[in-house]
């Protein structure tokens, strides 16, 4: 009774060691990540075993459909199926059923299994290759003097920083390819600035270049109209609010001071007391007077000046008329 729990011990023992065993190669073969560089060969190996007798690569590519690449040495012979030319053995089979990869693009990202069959077992080796595509780096200064650094087309996205302290966010931009597009604009603490470089960390290779930018013209013509304009529609508005307040101002009729009645001359005066008596249709009584005083400034402006006029001409006829003549009244 007690020999068969040990046995029953043991036996539990090695199937978790089996499993785990087994667990441990899965991960290692799911963890083999390769990574290329767009436009340049990759070669993919399968486990060395010896007495193969079948080889099988199964490809999935992210675009397009699935592809095999079979051999088999009883044989003697190799297939392919829905693989382009690019993907090719890289050896003869059953020496080395190795894969190639040639001008490697982004189409080609996807999982690369080996599956091999010996006398051995069985054995398969997963890889899941990622295609590197590095940035162009392109550094410019914009319409306000800044300067600015692209890393165009990345594939993953690159890293952008400046030599120089600033502040500075970098803004992304994916395309339909799996690229993406950093922008990065340096803005300096100091105006002092004489150059900006710029770095993008990648994964492909890192790149730097530098660059003096310094304020445009355009920019300083665009704040000098902005002043202009502004004062200009200030002095329109002072314009307006004057001729305004000039036509609110109301108007006064003024009347004859006494100071100019009493500045008259005493032949004015004379005068004044005699035509309205030789006028038959008006009487000389102080109250028609004092209505006559009493009309707008304009009347009795035009009043005044046909009694000075006819005072100059009455002295004019006396001074002409012979002696002992007098004008006739």
């Amino acid at each position: 009774m007690k020999a068969g729990a040990d046995m029953s011990i043991a036996g539990k023992t090695v199937c978790v060691f089996v499993l785990l065993t087994i667990t441990k190669v899965t991960r290692t073969a799911e963890n083999k990540r390769v990574s290329v560089t767009v436009g340049s060969s990759s070669m993919l190996t399968c486990p060395p075993k010896s007495n193969r007798t079948m080889v099988t690569w199964k490809i999935s590519p992210k675009v397009g459909g699935p592809c095999t690449l079979g051999y088999r040495s009883d044989q003697n012979k190799t297939d392919r199926t829905n693989c382009s030319d690019s993907m090719n053995w890289k050896f003869r089979p059953d020496e080395d059923p190795a894969l190639e990869i040639q001008q490697v693009g982004i189409a080609h990202e996807g999982n690369y299994i080996c599956e091999v069959v010996s006398t051995e077992g069985n054995f398969h080796e997963t890889y899941h290759l990622t295609v590197l595509v590095p940035p162009r780096l392109t550094l410019y200064c914009d319409d306000h003097g800044n300067p600015v650094c692209e890393a165009v087309a990345g594939k993953p996205a690159a890293r952008i920083s400046w030599v120089l302290e600033s502040s500075f966010t970098p803004r992304e931009e994916g395309h339909d390819n799996g690229t993406v597009t950093v922008v990065s604009k340096f803005t300096a603490y100091s105006s002092n600035m004489t150059n900006a470089t710029c770095f993008v960390s990648h994964p492909a290779g890192n790149q730097s270049n530098s660059i003096a930018c310094s304020p445009s013209e355009n920019s300083f013509i665009l704040r000098v109209s902005i002043i202009l304009c502004f004062l200009s529609i200030l002095t329109f508005m002072a314009v307006i609010y004057y001729f305004k307040l000039r036509g609110n101002r109301p108007c006064h009729k003024t009347k004859p001071s006494e100071t100019a009645q009493n500045r008259q001359t005493p032949q004015l005066r004379r005068t004044m007391q005699i035509r309205p008596s030789t006028n038959h249709g008006s009487s000389g009584s102080p109250e028609n007077m004092d209505d006559t005083m009493e009309v707008e400034p304009y009347t009795i402006y035009v009043q005044k000046e046909n009694v000075i006029y006819n005072s100059v001409s009455d002295l004019t006829v006396e001074k002409n008329l012979p002696q002992g003549l007098s004008p006739a009244t």
